[in-house]
């Protein structure tokens, strides 16, 4: 990769400060939303729905011959996507804000750990006494034995394996056919992993809960597209601390709006991982090694 012009990583700091304040636009929406709605079916609208907002991607699409190769890496980010994305809506409507949001800083954990087992990356010493690290703080906030594991932290735990296998490829497909490309391609192979799962155990919703999810495509389509904006803009070392602020956001948001109090855990536990990243982070950017680690916005649907 060539050498980053000296505006562009403020124009990436700025791209991600706006896509941190769309995600947790989200989490909040989605938190309104509540459980009525099974998760995949609430998935499925809020794609299906988002395919509005990606109508002048049409023509960026069309202009663009995605190759063999090319198709069969976005269908498997759907897939993964798919699968990650369900499991975050489940979580979403039952644990608090915080919890989803710092458990979510394990994807680039999972992703260095997939980089080394599939993409043959090396495995140093720094890296591993980092991933011990970031599910050391992992543990620290599902405290086993000292509070309620639920299906909502399991169900995050899962997500976060599906969203490092998403965005293993996220990066890649960036850089060859860009922003536009990249965010409808996932739209449409999503919507259509969705479709089926959402058919089988349909519930028809309410005119408030379709504005609500419709709120949700807007926000996360754009959240999408700025993160892969900021992608293209700066290196991860100069996004991904920007990025970390989304756990400031997600506590303020429970505590003020929500009413989940705010647990001293649960933030200790984030900084713990959001440490070991910036380690990896910070160490690969030292050595002048391709980084694989993503954003941490990059971990939300």
């Amino acid at each position: 990769m060539g050498e980053v012009p000296s505006a562009r990583p403020v124009i990436g700091v700025m791209w991600m400060i706006v896509t941190g304040v769309l995600f947790v636009g989200v989490t909040a929406v989605v938190k309104v939303l509540g459980t009525r709605i099974p998760a995949p079916e609430a998935a499925f609208l809020r794609y299906a729905m988002g395919l509005i907002f990606l109508i002048p991607m049409i023509r960026p699409m069309l202009r663009v011959r995605l190759s063999a190769r090319q198709l069969k890496i976005f269908s498997v980010r759907g897939i993964a996507h798919t699968a990650g994305v369900s499991l975050w809506f489940f979580a979403m409507a039952r644990i608090p804000i915080a919890d989803v949001t710092a458990m979510n800083y394990l994807s680039p954990v999972y992703v260095t750990l997939g980089a080394a087992l599939f993409l043959g990356e090396a495995l140093h010493l720094r890296r591993i006494l980092a991933v011990v690290a970031a599910l050391v703080g992992a543990l620290i906030i599902l405290r086993p034995g000292f509070r309620e594991i639920g299906p909502g932290h399991l169900a995050m735990l899962i997500a976060a394996v599906f969203f490092a296998v998403s965005y293993l490829t996220a990066k890649r497909m960036a850089d060859e056919t860009g922003a536009a490309v990249t965010v409808t391609m996932l739209s449409i192979t999503v919507t259509i992993g969705l479709a089926p799962l959402a058919i089988a155990n349909w519930v028809t919703p309410t005119l408030h809960e379709l504005l609500l999810l419709l709120g949700v495509a807007f926000l996360a389509t754009t959240g999408h597209y700025t993160m892969s904006l900021a992608l293209e803009a700066a290196p991860v070392t100069v996004t991904q601390p920007v990025g970390f602020l989304q756990l400031v956001w997600a506590v303020l948001l429970g505590a003020f709006v929500f009413g989940e109090g705010v647990d001293i855990w649960v933030i200790i536990g984030g900084l713990v991982i959001v440490g070991a990243i910036s380690f990896m982070t910070w160490r690969e950017a030292m050595l002048k090694r391709r980084l694989r680690t993503p954003v941490v916005p990059a971990t939300k649907f």
